[in-house]
């Protein structure tokens, strides 16, 4: 990989080749069907699949960027790694591109990648696959910057074949698909499917949505704001992690969109933040008014974070 293309660049030109790498070894830890699943506690599961993916790229970003940080969901302990699981190629064609200025010459130090690898584990183990996705956020000092989104069951329309990766760079814009803006004239909100209790269903009684769309994984539902299925993402609760929406969060910015908590506060990316979005997450398609929706959060809800 040539040296003197950025870092940044270089991390996600990585990043974006090792995801498909672990969408596959999810897809085949389904297909065998032996999940091996573990109670974590507090509805949140994991599986071979998410302790495998996380192997695959965590290990694989480490052999080539071994000063950053990178925090994994999961909490692995040391193990070997099949070496047909560490992937070192990077997208050639990432590797071409021009960052802003300001990101052309950022230093390791400053650097912390977030890795979800497989987002959306409750409905993988319940066999509704379109909801996973692997999510592998960069943020420079406190703010999320690079996002990866894969979706190991995409099937693409044209060739039959299983998974797409979307990527986005502050300053770049997103790639990997076609962004959609949301229809005009009505009101389609997005939230949890398996976290919902009564102050999340406040926050979402004061939305005034014609519909509301019920799916798992944070990845999932800025994949909907995104393709214009949905114009926002409304979860008051304490549920999601950093590893949840660094990589949605920079996409979606990207993008045009915004992703905040539900005062509109940003999160901090850096490595010794606190790993819970304590403030809830609230996240708008491009050309929403995000301020209106954090308008509409009632006061008793908003007290509770």
């Amino acid at each position: 990989m040539a040296q003197n293309v950025s870092l940044l660049t270089r991390i996600v030109a990585s990043s974006v080749t090792v995801v498909t790498r672990a969408g596959k070894i999810i897809r085949d830890v389904m297909s065998k069907g032996e999940l091996n699943i573990v109670d974590k506690g507090n509805n949140d599961l994991q599986t071979l699949a998410d302790r495998s993916a996380q192997l695959c790229i965590v290990t694989s970003l480490r052999h080539q960027f071994p000063t950053i940080s990178i925090i994994g969901e999961e909490d692995l302990s040391v193990c070997e790694v099949p070496f047909d699981w560490v992937d070192t190629e990077a997208d050639p064609e990432i590797l071409k591109l021009k960052l802003p200025p300001h990101l052309e010459t950022v230093e390791a130090k400053d650097v912390c990648v977030w890795v979800d690898p497989l987002d959306g584990t409750a409905e993988y183990a319940q066999g509704l696959v379109e909801h996973v996705t692997i999510l592998v956020g960069v943020a420079i000092g406190k703010r999320a910057v690079g996002g990866i989104i894969h979706q190991p069951y995409y099937k693409n329309s044209e060739n039959g074949m299983l998974g797409r990766t979307l990527w986005g760079i502050e300053g770049v814009g997103v790639h990997g698909f076609k962004a959609v803006l949301p229809p005009e004239g009505k009101r389609i909100i997005t939230t949890t499917r398996s976290h919902l209790d009564n102050t999340v269903q406040a926050a979402l009684d004061a939305m005034l949505a014609d519909d509301i769309i019920r799916v798992g994984g944070a990845g999932h539902k800025v994949v909907l704001l995104l393709e214009g299925k949905a114009h926002a993402y409304v979860f008051a609760s304490k549920g999601c992690k950093r590893w949840d929406t660094c990589a949605p969060e920079a996409i979606l910015h990207a993008a045009g969109g915004t992703l905040t908590d539900i005062h509109g506060a940003t999160y901090s990316y850096d490595a010794e933040t606190n790993r819970v979005n304590s403030g809830g997450v609230l996240a708008t398609a491009p050309g929403q008014d995000h301020d209106w929706y954090i308008s509409r959060i009632p006061h008793e809800v908003k007290r509770n974070f």
